[in-house]
């Protein structure tokens, strides 16, 4: 079969993996995408200008095409479909046959018709192009306007506030989100958005744009008021793109969108529209979730011709605007007949919640949540599932009320039945869930990993963890987070048992809190822990014995028994004569030496009784220990930044080397790396580390809980356009938070993926310091830091530990003829038996 789709968004893509699930190896895709990219997410977007890159938001590898035999041609416009041959001719003249055409062409912006609409420096919010070009409009500009108050025109405000643009929001309806919210929600809402810095002007009606006095643009309005601005941004909503199949003759809505059936074919039984183009029983639907839904029904009628139907899908919506709650859920404008409200509003903290149920007082029919949307995944499965209502309505959004947990049957995620879809992104039922947790999938990341569900949006994430708790505890499963036999306690519990009891070795930890001996699992977590809190010597005798071969000889054991060697080189800067150090020891000693990817040299090879000589002259050249074998800070990465790029526009080298002095010896629940990268080209890859910073105009952008380890995940922003000081606090915050609180060896990206509340929580406890405790982690991390010491100096100058390093206690092999070392690729090794007789050397049996 040969499938073409036209067009290649986000749902597209959907369309594409979920035929890929299914299709055998005979079917033909090929790909048409007008765009120069592959699919992106458009949900975050706004996010591109908040430093993000490209990358961060593709959503397929950049080879995906190849990896599936996939025809993907990019910057190829449509200009034709011809539905009597089944064939597409492109722009460039190709002609292209199909058996199955799919159209997933979306939407375009509407630009209202105003004069000067196409003035320079007017923009539309739609694509990542779109973005790039408002970015470099606002390098010259001083205010940007906003022609839209709904959801996207919110979000094309916030861009701008992040370019430092004075920024106005102009809407003809008489309140922001007229579509979603009530005039009650919509005066917090405005209340709230003006309190961030921008002007809203509402029921304006833009007449003309004309030539600015003191700006670029004049607006003028139908009321006689002007605003002059350097800057403007239409986003009064979008239309679909149904242009092709107008040409082709297939069947429209009277308003546009091309009419498809219940299996998402359109008039013609061979093609199939998606997404925002596409009109179902009159409606156009605008959201992700919707066209997720049908790519997946097309998928499957596609390959098998059956399919479920589509049914529509519910527009409830939960966003972050500007850092500001909004939700809306079904009727909430109560037009429903009979119906009834609830209220409740705080004009001090600006949070407004409203309820809206039937007339009987028994069902949910709609909501409004501003300022605070944390009830919205429970009113939301109410509404969906047809919940009965608590005995008081009101409880469910009053503070402090006992909620949907009151309703008579049990808590709120008991009364869900087994159909409710838990995860609309990506269609992930409670019944999937539960399944997934009796096969064995009993943590939130085993749950995203297993289900895919809070994968897309996240705005799920909440109530899976809620289902995941509540399915354990009707299981009867008891989840045991033991960190051994020898301790009834997690590994955060642990550490809060050190810490506030002031508890300083093993043996007393053990006796107070645990029983038996230890293993080789409580040991050097103990040890781990005790670093952390402590940070005394690892090799002190009552620290010695907890650790594993790589800190008991403080160097990584490679596959043939030998050792590296990795002085720290802090932002990979260096000196000729520390090169020329690292060279005459790595020949001496005959070592295998490698430039890391953390910008190190490492070199290998090196045998347990030439340690502590190998480091002596290290550490006489100025070198100290990298901390390669701990769990602990290992590099900060580092471009040249502004001191050698002609892009780079900060220090990277200079902040590097500062942050890697800094956090240099910090023992962690697993290894730390950072990067810092001097302009948003990225070139120190810092979006893929445990901690990672990118220098714009405005300061320093920090994203945090990224890996590119074997299963990589992109960082997160946790906060932008900061100043040194205010970002070596929050990386303080950051790191002690995630020593405090991780289980042992859990990488920061697996930490952050159980972490309930998810990045908003992240930036709730460290920057806005939520839980009050900003203070007591920055004096914790400031400890670490003076207690600093040369973990190889410390070995080398103590005669007592440098026995530990020698490999035989009574004699060395300079001494004893019976003992010989040899090469072999150049390691070290001790010479084998056959060896030792081939060379005619004497063995004497024992």
């Amino acid at each position: 079969m040969k499938l073409v789709m036209v067009g290649h968004g986000m749902v597209g893509h959907k369309f594409i993996e979920s035929v890929l699930e299914d299709a055998s190896d005979e079917l033909e895709i090929t790909i048409l995408a007008e765009e120069p990219r592959i699919a992106y997410d458009r949900v975050q977007l706004t996010s591109y200008l908040s430093g993000k890159s490209v990358k961060d938001l593709t959503l397929a590898r950049s080879d995906f095409a190849d990896a599936f035999g996939i025809d993907l041609r990019l910057n190829t416009r449509v200009s034709h479909i011809d539905p009597v041959a089944k064939t597409v001719t492109t722009a460039q003249g190709d002609v292209i046959q199909w058996d199955k055409l799919v159209l997933a062409t979306g939407s375009y912006p509407f630009v209202p018709p105003i004069e000067g609409n196409q003035r320079e420096n007017c923009f539309v919010y739609r694509t990542i192009d779109d973005l790039d070009a408002i970015r470099k409009a606002s390098e010259k500009a001083l205010t940007g306007v906003v022609i839209g108050g709904g959801l996207l025109g919110l979000e094309a405000a916030k861009a701008l506030t992040d370019l430092q643009l004075k920024t106005h929001v102009v809407e003809f309806a008489p309140r922001l989100m007229a579509v979603q919210i009530d005039d009650i929600g919509g005066q917090v809402l405005r209340r709230k958005i003006e309190s961030l810095g921008v002007s809203v002007h509402t029921q304006k009606a833009t007449k003309a744009i004309v030539d600015g006095t003191t700006a670029k643009h004049c607006m003028q309005f139908a009321d006689g008021t002007s605003l002059e601005t350097d800057l403007i941004v239409f986003s009064a909503g979008i239309r679909p793109r149904d242009d092709l199949a107008r040409a082709s003759g297939l069947q429209l809505g009277e308003r546009g969108g091309i009419v498809i059936n219940d299996h998402c074919q359109t008039s013609h039984a061979d093609i199939y529209a998606i997404g925002e183009c596409a009109l179902w029983q009159n409606r156009l639907y605008g959201l992700v979730a919707p066209g997720y839904d049908m790519a997946r029904i097309a998928a499957q009628h596609v390959i098998q011709s059956e399919a479920p139907a589509f049914s529509g899908a519910d527009m409830s919506t939960k966003l972050k605007l500007m850092g500001v709650d909004v939700a809306s859920v079904g009727d909430a404008h109560g037009t429903t007949p009979g119906a009834l409200s609830y209220f409740y509003a705080d004009e001090e903290t600006l949070v407004y919640k409203k309820i809206v149920i039937n007339a009987e007082k028994t069902r949910l029919l709609g909501a409004v949540l501003v300022g605070d949307a944390t009830e919205y995944s429970q009113l939301l499965q109410m509404l969906l599932n047809d919940m009965p209502l608590p005995e008081n309505p009101q409880s469910l959004i009053m503070p402090g009320g006992s909620g949907a947990s009151s309703a008579k049957g049990g808590s709120g995620v008991d009364l869900l039945p087994e159909s409710a879809i838990i995860c609309s992104c990506n269609n992930v039922s409670k019944k999937d869930i539960c399944q997934a947790i009796s096969d064995g999938s009993t943590s939130l990341s085993a749950l995203k990993k297993c289900t895919k569900a809070a994968t897309a949006c996240g705005g799920c994430a909440s109530l899976v963890g809620q289902v995941l708790k509540a399915e354990l505890q009707r299981q009867g499963v008891t989840v045991n987070n033991h960190l051994c036999e020898h301790f009834p306690y997690s590994r955060q519990e642990l550490y809060h048992l050190v810490r506030v009891n002031g508890i300083k070795t093993f043996d007393a930890l053990i006796e107070q809190h645990g029983h038996g001996l230890g293993c080789d699992i409580c040991k050097p977590t103990a040890a781990n822990i005790l670093a952390s809190c402590w940070n005394d010597f690892v090799l002190e005798p009552s620290h010695a014995g907890l650790q594993d071969s790589n800190d008991y000889y403080l160097g990584n054991i490679q596959k043939d028994g030998s050792y590296s060697v990795v002085p720290r080189i802090a932002g990979g800067e260096i000196t000729p004569a520390g090169l020329i150090t690292i060279g005459k020891v790595a020949e001496k000693y005959n070592l295998y030496t490698k430039i890391t990817g953390g910008q190190r040299i490492d070199m290998f090879g090196a045998q347990v009784h030439q340690l502590p000589a190998i480091w002596e002259e290290l550490i006489a050249a100025g070198f100290e220990s990298g901390h390669a074998y701990g769990k602990s800070l290992r590099t900060v990465k580092s471009c040249v930044g502004s001191t050698w790029c002609r892009y780079g526009v900060d220090d990277s080298i200079g902040l590097a080397i500062e942050l890697e002095n800094r956090y240099k010896g910090l023992r962690s629940p697993h290894k730390l790396k950072m990067a810092v990268s001097g302009c948003t080209r990225e070139c120190a890859e810092a979006q893929s580390k445990d901690v990672g910073i990118i220098a714009t105009e405005r300061g320093w952008n920090l994203y945090v809980c990224g890996n590119g380890g074997m299963k990589p995940r992109h960082a997160e922003l946790l906060a932008s356009d900061l100043d040194k000081a205010t970002l070596i606090r929050y990386i303080d915050r950051f790191y002690m938070f995630y020593i405090q609180t991780a289980d042992r060896l859990q990488r920061t990206s697996v930490w952050r993926d159980n972490l309930e509340g998810g990045l908003d929580y992240l930036k709730a406890v460290i920057v806005q310091d939520s839980l009050g405790i900003a203070a007591e982690l920055e004096n914790r991390m400031d400890h670490v830091v003076d207690t600093y010491q040369d973990e190889w100096r410390t070995a080398v100058e103590n005669p007592e530990v440098r026995k530990r390093f020698k490999t035989f206690i009574n004699a060395t092999a300079q001494q004893d003829p019976y003992i010989q070392f040899s090469e072999e690729r150049g390691q070290i090794r001790p010479m084998t038996q056959r060896e030792r007789l081939t060379d005619a050397i004497p063995v004497v049996e024992v």
